[in-house]
């Protein structure tokens, strides 16, 4: 289950908003290995001087549009299909809402299940968090 903190800054409309969002969903199920319905995000809109980003450090310029996803992730994926999602996030992106491939900046970070509990104060890494 990766949940997505995505950053961006304020002003967005709402329809803004819910094409990111299921672009990356539909990016997540198609490339990283995610089951259907396995969607968990947050987006925090930042107001001017709260998002601070270089222009064109390693693959700008970067517009006012930058959105910063840190995906954190119990499974490890491989490299092959970390490359595969990056790039089908920006092709999704590009198509709805229209984000710039150069405005877009992935971190992943994974951690052992042991370090998630999906609800009811359960350690996913036991035998009761597994659903049937």
């Amino acid at each position: 289950m990766p949940f997505t903190r995505i950053s961006l800054n304020a002003g967005k409309s709402p329809e803004y908003l819910k094409a990111v969002s299921q672009s990356l969903y539909e990016a997540l199920v198609e490339s990283f290995e995610v089951p259907k319905n396995d969607n968990f995000q947050v987006f925090h809109q930042l107001q001017p001087g709260e998002l601070v980003f270089d222009r064109d450090y390693l693959g700008g310029p970067r517009s006012d549009d930058f959105i910063h996803f840190h995906i954190s992730t119990g499974k490890p994926r491989t490299r092959e299909v970390k490359q595969r999602f990056y790039r089908r996030l920006v092709d999704r992106l590009k198509q709805s809402p229209g984000v710039r491939p150069g405005d877009v900046m992935v971190i992943i970070a994974e951690s052992p299940y042991e370090d998630w509990s999906f609800a009811s104060g359960i350690c996913a890494a036991t035998p009761e968090a597994v659903v049937s």
